[in-house]
């Protein structure tokens, strides 16, 4: 079953967060992920959310998603990250047919 990571995000220094994506997609791809989307924010129908942007990657399963952002090559790129922006992942499971 496949799993998704929901990454909310508010840029702070687009210089750092070009190579904090250019680092971190190799990662995702040595998981078995794969970008689904990314883009920024266009509306909010209901509540608040204050993030600007959005991506949505795509794993294998749950397994691969969590070993993905455990592993000790994303694990690294974390203080570039938290310098490049401010970041909410959250993940969830394709839910069965």
């Amino acid at each position: 079953m496949s799993a998704f990571v929901v990454v909310h995000v508010d840029v702070k220094n687009p210089e750092k967060f070009k190579a904090y994506g250019g680092g971190a997609q190799p990662t995702v791809a040595a998981h078995g992920g794969e970008f689904i989307l990314r883009g920024k924010v266009a509306d909010v129908f209901h509540g608040e959310h204050s993030h600007k942007q959005a991506v949505v990657i795509k794993f294998p399963d749950q397994v691969a998603a969590k070993a993905w952002y455990d592993s000790p090559e994303y694990q690294a790129l974390i203080p570039n990250r938290d310098e490049a922006a401010d970041m909410v992942f959250i993940s969830f499971n394709e839910p069965p047919a």
